[in-house]
């Protein structure tokens, strides 16, 4: 499963991004979401970029959070189950409809949750995708088109996971030095250098390579589509047809 093609999994994230938007339910964003938690856990490379999903579960549970805190206080009053009320604030009147504070009740809680993880089970299959995928087996079947697209998109999306594990590192050095709780002032300026030393290692590399110098593609060995390829993509574009058949 390692040696998948570079595009199955973002062929698959995006067809499961539409099976979930399409039906907007919670159960099958939760078990999207935990089926992408169980492949990037069997079948993730021990690389920097397979550190990618589990960073992008952190920003998801905060958004989450943050989504069920604003749908709660500020929104549209959903009448139903009364759980506890607040103070309500006055609001202008060209603001008529919205109210913060108020009566909170069961369904406004499970809606402001529902939307949170429609958007939590987007950002994580997306993170699966770039956790799962080589940047730069996926940089090899770039068109020749947009390569030098490409070697920018690889080079942004690299790096995030990067900045992690820089982070990460950091962080045990501080603590075998004896402090067991690093600011984010002690580590910053070590982050900043680590960050500037790697720019000018990718740009001397870059540079020996010849890169820029001639207008043609350098040639790689071509990567094919194998039948489990096709096995994968054609299970997540069933997910995505009984999706649709069942929305009618």
């Amino acid at each position: 499963m390692k040696s998948l093609h570079p595009l199955t999994w973002w062929i698959w994230s995006l067809l499961i991004v539409g099976a979930v938007v399409s039906a907007n339910s919670s159960w099958l964003a939760g078990i999207s979401i935990a089926g992408a938690t169980i492949l990037v856990w069997r079948f993730a490379p021990d690389a920097p970029w397979a550190r990618s999903f589990w960073f992008s579960l952190k920003i998801g549970a905060f958004i989450l959070v943050i989504r069920t805190i604003v749908g709660v206080l500020i929104g549209v009053p959903i009448p139903g189950t009364k759980l506890f009320a607040l103070p309500i604030l006055p609001l202008p009147s060209w603001l008529a409809g919205i109210r913060v504070g108020g009566v909170i009740t069961q369904e406004r809680l499970l809606s402001s949750i529902h939307e949170g993880l429609i958007i939590v089970a987007v950002i994580s299959l997306f993170g699966a995708a770039v956790s799962l995928t080589s940047p730069h087996k996926l940089l090899r079947v770039t068109p020749i088109m947009i390569y030098e697209f490409g070697v920018a998109t690889v080079i942004a999306t690299s790096a995030l996971p990067n900045i992690v594990q820089s982070i990460t590192r950091i962080r045990r050095a501080r603590l075998l030095r004896g402090d067991e709780k690093p600011t984010w002032r002690s580590i910053a300026l070590p982050l900043l250098e680590d960050s500037l030393s790697r720019s000018l290692e990718l740009a001397a590399a870059m540079d020996t390579r010849g890169y820029g110098v001639s207008r043609k593609r350098s040639r790689y060995r071509p990567i094919s589509w194998r039948g489990i390829d096709s096995v994968v993509v054609s299970a997540a574009a069933l997910i995505l047809s009984f999706t649709l058949v069942a929305m009618r």
